[in-house]
């Protein structure tokens, strides 16, 4: 499986060193995997995982200390990151709805129109 925006999940464990190791852990076991279906998932990974609608998996990382977001395409093998945090910061979010990725997508867009603005004038 293909794991979108890796670099969220490096930029995290910067911040949050006992983190590393097992978001590597998790890395490692999801490019690994051939996952046809969040059944298969919940084979491997048990009760660390919550199924949400619209493909969204919850993951518990580090015995629940944190938790990650991701929306799988099981058809094409892409799992995209829509948020990593703690479990307090996760409480605060919708799961079906949060897209971390998105805001960062949008700010480097913006950026891009700017400069290219301020190149013309």
């Amino acid at each position: 499986m293909n794991v979108y925006n890796r670099s969220t999940i490096i930029e995290f464990y910067t911040k949050h060193g006992d983190a590393k190791i097992p978001l590597e852990v998790w890395y490692d076991q999801i490019i690994s995997g051939n996952w046809k279906s969040p059944n298969a998932l919940k084979k491997v990974f048990g009760g660390n995982l919550s199924i949400l609608k619209n493909n969204r998996v919850v993951f518990d990382i580090k015995g629940n200390d944190y938790r990650l977001v991701a929306v799988i395409n099981y058809e094409n093998q892409w799992l995209f990151i829509k948020f990593i945090g703690t479990h307090a910061e996760y409480d605060k979010i919708d799961a079906n709805s949060v897209d971390l990725y998105k805001s960062k997508l949008s700010s480097k867009l913006k950026s891009l129109k700017n400069g290219r603005r301020n190149n013309k004038k």
